[in-house]
C-alpha cells in the first residue's frame, strides 16, 4: 500500500483521561497519556501502518471537544 503524503487524525479526550486519535481514512488507532505521548504514538502508530519509508510527510492533529451547555 502506497502511504499518502498527509494523514489527518481526529482526536478526542479519553474518558479515562489523555486522548484517544484515530486516523480518518485509514485503520489507524492509538492513545497517549498527554499530549507529547499522543504525538510520540501517533508517529509509532504511522510508521507501524505503512512502514518506515518516509514517505508520510505530514500528521495533522485535529483535536475535538464535543461540549453541551444549557441555553
Amino acid at each position: 500500500m502506497k502511504a499518502p503524503a498527509e494523514i489527518i487524525f481526529e482526536v478526542t479526550e479519553a474518558v479515562e483521561g489523555g486522548f484517544d486519535a484515530r486516523a480518518l481514512g485509514y485503520s489507524i488507532f492509538t492513545q497517549g497519556d498527554d499530549w507529547a505521548d499522543l504525538k510520540a504514538m501517533v508517529k509509532d502508530a504511522v510508521a507501524c501502518h505503512f512502514g518506515d519509508t518516509g514517505e508520510v510527510k505530514v500528521v495533522r492533529l485535529h483535536f475535538v471537544k464535543d461540549e453541551a451547555i444549557a441555553v
